[in-house]
């Protein structure tokens, strides 16, 4: 059987990193391992370096009469294909490979482009990946793939991604006939882009002239959208990442100054707002809540990004 015949496949990557990612441009080069149990002719040995990102979802179904809509797309970014090991030019034969440990190098020039960054969701996926094949006669060809962290390079020196956010909300409590005093809140970030396992200062500005005690909450929103092409249908899901509870704010008490520090996970993947059918996009949501009363909210959006570099002082710092 081939599976006896090949064992322990491997294939290892150089770094080029600490954090062992890719990007576009990148020469990725390593090598494939492999035994023989026995003399083996093997017609070639191929790779394909695969970009890709693919959605699905359903909708419906779970009734009598309702049937389940599926609903996908894909996006091929690049397939660049070659040979580690190919067959006589001349004969058309293959290599004739004794038992014992086999080993070979391969290189992969990745393309320049404004490729989205490796991701995975519950309702779609981008992937980098090599696919490496092993062919020989009379056998159907056996596969192996190994995955890249794929990540694009952002200018971070952008002078927007350094600008300091903020946004502003007020409401009143009504309760029967009788309208309270206003509730108001002004809501800030340093800058809108950060890294995962950053830790993020959220200032807030708040007046309570309502008779209810308010609590002020911070969360870090997750929103990941999913569609089919030219976007005809689409698929949302929402994911809270961090929760975090201020210290509450008395009835009829105006200029409460508060710092919240707000950590991202470090697991946070970034941004993905270059992809067509698939957008994964941060929000620090502030919220003031009352018992009984709609809360009331501020949304600051921000960008993850793997790293944050810059060649002169951000204009805003």
């Amino acid at each position: 059987m081939f599976q006896s015949t090949i064992k322990n496949f491997s294939i290892q990557f150089n770094p080029l990193n600490e954090r062992n990612t890719v990007s576009g441009g990148d020469l990725v080069t390593g090598h494939i391992s492999f035994e023989l149990t026995k003399q083996t002719k093997i017609t070639s040995i191929t790779m394909a370096m695969k970009g890709k990102a693919n959605v699905h979802w359903t909708r419906g179904g779970g009734g009598k009469n309702k049937s389940r809509r599926h609903y996908s797309a894909r996006l091929d970014f690049f397939n660049l294909k070659s040979a580690i090991l190919q067959e006589n030019s001349i004969s058309g034969e293959g290599t004739k490979l004794e038992p014992g440990t086999h080993m070979y190098p391969f290189s992969c020039q990745l393309p320049h482009g404004d490729f989205p960054p490796s991701f995975k969701g519950p309702c779609g996926q981008i992937t980098y990946a090599l696919t490496v094949g092993i062919n020989r006669p009379w056998h159907m060809s056996k596969d192996f793939i190994a995955e890249l962290n794929f990540v694009n390079r952002i200018d971070t020196s952008q002078p927007e991604l350094w600008a300091p956010l903020s946004g502003s909300n007020s409401k009143t409590i009504c309760c029967l006939c009788c309208a309270s005093g206003p509730i108001t809140m002004t809501v800030s970030t340093e800058r809108k882009a950060f890294i995962p396992g950053e830790v993020v200062k959220v200032i807030g500005d708040f007046s309570n002239a309502s008779s209810r005690t308010v609590t002020p909450k911070v969360k870090l929103l997750q929103k990941q959208a999913y569609y089919t092409h030219n976007r005809v249908s689409s698929m949302v899901a929402d994911k809270w990442l961090v929760h975090i509870t201020g210290h509450p704010i008395n009835a009829f008490t105006s200029d409460v100054h508060n710092e919240i520090m707000l950590t991202i996970p470090p697991f946070a993947s970034p941004s993905i707002l270059n992809c067509s059918i698939l957008e994964v996009q941060y929000f620090i949501q502030v919220s003031l809540c009352a018992s009984f009363s709609s809360d009331l909210t501020v949304l600051i959006p921000i960008i993850l990004c793997k790293s944050l570099t810059y060649t002169q002082p951000p204009p805003y710092l």
